[in-house]
């Protein structure tokens, strides 16, 4: 199967790559290699894939004639769009790139699958679509009218576009809502890169909310592993869709949201043990208010990708930490 994979140079996007490319898939991807963090970082990524035959094209999603070149080249059966402005605090900083990339940019991949006759479109949602939502854990059921950071918004915003293209073009679409995915390789603006920095450099680490956080932290592999089954498996329409209170996260149309999280909350705090325990060193805490646009606790439920896809993630988080940790001591040449 041929398939393009947007944000290849990035965190999820060149792991699954690298999954694809072995399991046989024919992948090409598009990367701008922005400079939002470390751009060495991320070729050091793409040159994992260097040994596989794999087009990377470097262009700007919101280059829409660009966008449209690559899928004449490639004429892709499946899209995964992972490319996208990341991060709920940079968008305090910066709003407009959040519109640039994630909505312009996400216009254009739309496009591309409307009219390159794409049989599966699937993209990068996120848990902080949920905002103001109270109910736990989170579900593809709730309302999530109330965002609380652009980011958000722009995710949400994805949704919707993604099942107006569903509904007129009738294009199999499936969004993803991941839950802080976390592993080696990982971003160096999540947590768990900036904590396990801080500690080695002996610097103190900022705990928001005062250590009363919880997140559904959500291994690299397993979001790997339910992107690859989704992958021969398109959104359908549902027969059932009707009455007056119908699901939001299907259709009518081919059009499928689902939670991608361990369904399982860890405390910060507990997090935090789990980095000092791998590195055998305690972390100096700097203990502060809750960030604007964060949420005090995130919680998958992933019922609905269990259901159909056979799969859910189980990771245990002192496992995963401890991979990202080693990880992290070869990348950078660390003797503890």
């Amino acid at each position: 199967m041929k398939v393009l994979i947007t944000g290849t140079a990035g965190f999820i996007g060149s792991h699954l790559s690298k999954r694809l490319l072995e399991d046989g898939h024919l992948v090409s991807g598009i990367d701008n290699i922005n400079d939002y963090y470390s751009v060495q970082l991320k070729k050091d990524r793409l040159n994992l894939l260097l040994d596989d035959k794999i087009n990377v094209y470097k262009i700007d999603l919101e280059n829409s004639e660009k966008v449209m070149s690559v899928f004449e080249k490639e004429r892709p059966d499946v899209v995964i769009n992972l490319a996208a402005q990341a991060g709920v605090r940079y968008s305090l900083e910066n709003p407009h790139a959040y519109i640039t990339s994630n909505i312009n940019g996400f216009t254009s991949i739309l496009e591309g699958c409307r009219h390159y006759d794409v049989k599966n479109l699937i993209y990068a949602s996120s848990s902080s679509v949920y905002g103001a939502n109270t109910s736990k854990p989170f579900s593809t059921t709730d309302n999530i009218d109330h965002p609380l950071s652009l980011y958000a918004a722009t995710k949400k915003a994805n949704e919707l576009m993604a099942h107006t293209y569903s509904h007129l073009y009738n294009l199999p679409t499936t969004g993803l809502r991941f839950f802080t995915v976390y592993g080696p390789w990982g971003r160096p603006d999540m947590a768990l890169f900036k904590f396990t920095k801080a500690i080695v450099n002996d610097d103190p680490i900022d705990v928001y909310n005062h250590g009363n956080m919880m997140r559904d932290f959500t291994y690299i592999d397993d979001i790997v592993e339910a992107i690859t089954r989704l992958v021969v498996k398109p959104a359908q329409p549902d027969s059932n869709w009707t009455g007056s209170n119908p699901d939001p996260s299907s259709s009518y149309a081919p059009y499928k949201v689902y939670n991608i999280g361990n369904n399982s909350p860890v405390r910060l705090m507990e997090f935090i043990e789990a980095i000092e325990n791998r590195l055998g060193k305690k972390a100096k805490k700097n203990y502060m208010d809750l960030q604007p646009g964060d949420v005090p606790e995130t919680y998958a439920n992933v019922d609905d990708l269990y259901n159909n896809i056979d799969f859910k993630p189980e990771t245990k988080i002192q496992d995963g930490v401890n991979n990202f940790i080693d990880w992290y001591l070869k990348y950078y040449n660390i003797k503890l």
